[in-house]
C-alpha cells in the first residue's frame, strides 16, 4: 500500500497492484480492510502463482559442499513456530507488535502476516484446551498407569501457599512424559484437606490408575496418603506401596545432619570467601592475585547460600581449587589478617578437600536422582546402598567419626532394614534385564551381612535367597492382576545369551555386583519365571532400559505392561533445580487477580508447550501478568462450562 492524502486530511491507502484507494483513516477505519484487499487482489503476484510450488534453497554445510533444498511459504506452521516462539520463549505477547520485531519478519519472509497480541492469546488459549482434551481422554483410560509428585510452593510474603501436582507415565511408544495438572492454592496444611485437594485433582482428571504418589517426608503428607488410600481403589496391596518417599529429600535430610558438624576448618574458608566476595575491588584484588599465582581458569569462588546445602560443597571446593591465590591476596589486601579472626592455612585446605571428597557422593546422587526424563525407579536399590556403603567406609575416619555416626541414624531410620523399602523399589530391580534377581540376591546379602555379621556366609546365602523368593513371589502374586486384567499368554522362551559385562559406571555398590556375575536357570510355563530365569543382558552405562523392553515386549506382553507401568514411579517428588534446597520453594506474589483455574490453565499451558527442563515457577509472574491471554481462557472455560467448582464432584468409576 501507498499512502495517499486527498488535501483536506483524508487518509487513503493506495494498492500498488490496482491501484484500488482505500479508506484508511487510522481512528475511523482502521487497517483491517487494506490487509483483507491484499489477499483478495487479483492482481496479487502472490495469488498467480501455485501455492504448492516449492522454491529452491541453496544451504552451504560445514564442509563447505552446498545442498539444495525445497521450501514453500506455510501459514499452519509459521503460526505453530510463533506459538512455540512466544510461549517456549516466554516472551511477552505485546513484542510481537515491535517494530524491530516486525521488521525482522518482513526481511525473513514478506508473506507472513504477524497476528496480534490478542489473536496470539486466542492461539495460547486454543491449544490448552485441545491438550487438555486429549491429555484428558489419556489419563481417564483405566488401562494407564498415573504416577503422581506433589510439592507446595509458598507466596514471597508467606500469606498463600500453593500445590503443584505433576502426572508421569509411559506411553505406547515407550516414551517417558510429565505433566503439570494441578496447581492451586490450599488453605489448610492438615493431612485431610491436603488429601481431599489431591483426591479433587485426581477426580477432575478422570483418573481410574493412579499407581504411586511421590512426597516428602512431613507428617502432614503420610496423612494425606491415609485419607487417599481409603477413597481411591484397586490399589496395590490396598495401598501399603503407594506412597513413595522423596529420595532427593531424605538425602537432603542426611546432609543437614552432616553439616551441623561444620568444624573450624569449614568456618574459616567460609569467612574468608565472604570477605573476598563483599567488594568488587577485593573480587579484582583476588582475580590479579590468581593470575599472579599462575591459575589460568575462568572459575571464580562460589557465594554460600543458607539454604542450599549444595552451594556450601561448591564453595569449599572452588576454595580449594584456587587456594593458591588466598596467600597472594593477603599481601595485596591489607586488612584481610585484621578483619577476620584466622585466615585458611595449608593445614585447613587439607582438610576441606576431605570434606569434598565426601560430600560429592551426595551431590551427584541428588542430582541423578532428580531427573524426570527417564526411568530412574530401577537404580533406587543400588543407589541406597551405595550410600550405605560411602557411610560406612568414611566412618573409619576419626575426623569423620561424629559427623557420620548421626548420617548413619538417619539412613538407617528411612533405609536401614529392607522391609523399610518400597516393594515397586524390588519390582524395578527384577524388571531391569541387567539385574533382575541376581542383583537382589547380592544386595539382601550385603545388608544380612551389615545387620547380622555372626552368620556364617552358608547362612547368610540361605537366607538371602529366602528374602528373594519372597520378591519374586509377591511380583508373581502382581503379575496374575496384570494377566486378568490384559488376558495376555505367555510366549516362548529363547536362548539366553552369554553374560558380558562392560564397567563403567562410579557405583562402588554396583560395581561389587557386576564382579559376581548373573544366573542362569532351566525355564518353566510361566512367563515370568520364563523372564527372570533368562541370563542378565550386557550391561553398559548408556543401556536404555525403555528401549529395550520396547523391543521385548512382544516375546512378555504381560511383565512389558507391568514394566511401563512401573518404570515411570518417581523416586523425587522435585526437580534438580530445588533438589539442594533446605528451604521450601517460593513463588513470587501475583500482581493480577485471576481464578484459580485461570492460574492453573497458564501453568499446564507453559509446562505443555516447552521442551525446557528450566524451573516452570520461576517465570509464573510473566505469564500471569498478561491480561489477555487469561481473559480468552477465562472465556473459552466458560463456553465449557468448566469452573472452578467442577471438581471433585463425580466420584471415579471402578
Amino acid at each position: 500500500m501507498i499512502k495517499e492524502d486527498d488535501g483536506m486530511g483524508r487518509r487513503y491507502g493506495k494498492c500498488q497492484w490496482c491501484e484500488r484507494l482505500l479508506k484508511a483513516d487510522v481512528e475511523r477505519n482502521g487497517t483491517s480492510s487494506l490487509l483483507k484487499h491484499v489477499g483478495r487482489c487479483q492482481k496479487n503476484p502472490d495469488k498467480l502463482q501455485d501455492p504448492t510450488q516449492t522454491k529452491l534453497n541453496l544451504k552451504k554445510e560445514s564442509n563447505g559442499d552446498t545442498s539444495v533444498k525445497t521450501w514453500k511459504h506455510d501459514d499452519a506452521r509459521i503460526k505453530k513456530a510463533l506459538l512455540n516462539l512466544f510461549v517456549v520463549g516466554e516472551l511477552p505477547f505485546k513484542f510481537v507488535e515491535n517494530e524491530a520485531f516486525v521488521e525482522y519478519t518482513n526481511a525473513l519472509n514478506a508473506k507472513v502476516v504477524l497476528p496480534s497480541r490478542h489473536t496470539i492469546s486466542r492461539n495460547v488459549s486454543k491449544f490448552y484446551i485441545e491438550e487438555r482434551t486429549k491429555m484428558l481422554q489419556f489419563l481417564s483410560n483405566p488401562k494407564t498407569a498415573i504416577h503422581l509428585t506433589t510439592d507446595t510452593w509458598t507466596s514471597s510474603c508467606q500469606r498463600t501457599t500453593y500445590m503443584v501436582v505433576t502426572a508421569h507415565f509411559i506411553d505406547e511408544n515407550w516414551m517417558m512424559h510429565k505433566r503439570i495438572i494441578n496447581f492451586r492454592e490450599i488453605d489448610s496444611h492438615k493431612g485431610e484437606d491436603m488429601g481431599r485437594e489431591l483426591l479433587d485433582c485426581i477426580c477432575g482428571w478422570g483418573m481410574k490408575n493412579v499407581m504411586t504418589i511421590t512426597l516428602d517426608n512431613a507428617a502432614t503428607n503420610d496423612k494425606a496418603i491415609d485419607f487417599l488410600v481409603k477413597k481411591l481403589p484397586n490399589l496395590y496391596e490396598g495401598g501399603k506401596n503407594f506412597q513413595v518417599r522423596c529420595m532427593a529429600h531424605i538425602l537432603n535430610l542426611i546432609v543437614k545432619d552432616g553439616l551441623k558438624y561444620q568444624n573450624y576448618h569449614v568456618e574459616c574458608i567460609q569467612k574468608a570467601v565472604r570477605y573476598i566476595r563483599l567488594s568488587p575491588q577485593r573480587i579484582n584484588k583476588f582475580k590479579k592475585a590468581m593470575k599472579d599465582c599462575g591459575l589460568q581458569t575462568k572459575k571464580f569462588l562460589c557465594a554460600d547460600t543458607p539454604t542450599r546445602w549444595n552451594s556450601t560443597f561448591e564453595l569449599l571446593k572452588s576454595a580449594y581449587e584456587l587456594r593458591e591465590a588466598f596467600t597472594e591476596f593477603g599481601i595485596r589486601d591489607k586488612s584481610y589478617e585484621r578483619d577476620l579472626d584466622r585466615v585458611p592455612e595449608n593445614y585447613d585446605f587439607e582438610v576441606v578437600t576431605e570434606m569434598v571428597k565426601f560430600f560429592e557422593k551426595f551431590k551427584t546422587k541428588t542430582e541423578l536422582v532428580s531427573a524426570t526424563s527417564k526411568p530412574l525407579v530401577n537404580l533406587f536399590i543400588r543407589e541406597v546402598l551405595d550410600v550405605d556403603i560411602h557411610l560406612r567406609k568414611w566412618s573409619t575416619k576419626p575426623m569423620f567419626l561424629d559427623m557420620v555416626k548421626d548420617m548413619r541414624t538417619k539412613y538407617d531410620k528411612y533405609w536401614g532394614a529392607y522391609n523399610k523399602m518400597n516393594d515397586f523399589m524390588y519390582f524395578a530391580v527384577l524388571l531391569d534385564p541387567t539385574t533382575k534377581s541376581p542383583f537382589l540376591l547380592h544386595a539382601f546379602k550385603k545388608m544380612i551381612g551389615y545387620m547380622e555379621p555372626s552368620l556364617t556366609p552358608a547362612s547368610m546365602d540361605i537366607k538371602a535367597r529366602q528374602m528373594v523368593r519372597e520378591v519374586e513371589n509377591r511380583m508373581e502374586n502382581l503379575f496374575m492382576t496384570y494377566l486378568e486384567r490384559f488376558d495376555s499368554g505367555g510366549s516362548s522362551q529363547q536362548e539366553a545369551s552369554q553374560i558380558a559385562i562392560d564397567v563403567d559406571d562410579d557405583n562402588d555398590f554396583f560395581g561389587d555386583f557386576l564382579c559376581t556375575g548373573g544366573s542362569n536357570s532351566d525355564p518353566t510355563d510361566n512367563e515370568l519365571q520364563t523372564y527372570l530365569k533368562e541370563n542378565i543382558v550386557n550391561y553398559k552405562k548408556d543401556f536404555s532400559i525403555l528401549g529395550w523392553w520396547r523391543v521385548n515386549a512382544i516375546r512378555f506382553p504381560t511383565i512389558a505392561q507391568m514394566a511401563k507401568d512401573i518404570l515411570a514411579i518417581q523416586i523425587s517428588s522435585v526437580a534438580s533445580e530445588s533438589a539442594f534446597s533446605t528451604c521450601g520453594r517460593v513463588v513470587s506474589e501475583y500482581q493480577t487477580s485471576l481464578s484459580t483455574l485461570i492460574v492453573e490453565a497458564l501453568l499446564c499451558t507453559h509446562d505443555w508447550v516447552r521442551k525446557s527442563t528450566n524451573p516452570i515457577i520461576d517465570n509464573v509472574d510473566d505469564i500471569l501478568n498478561d491480561d489477555d491471554i487469561a481473559l480468552e481462557i477465562a472465556q473459552t472455560l466458560n463456553m465449557l462450562h468448566i469452573d472452578d467448582n467442577d471438581r471433585g464432584k463425580k466420584p471415579m468409576e471402578d
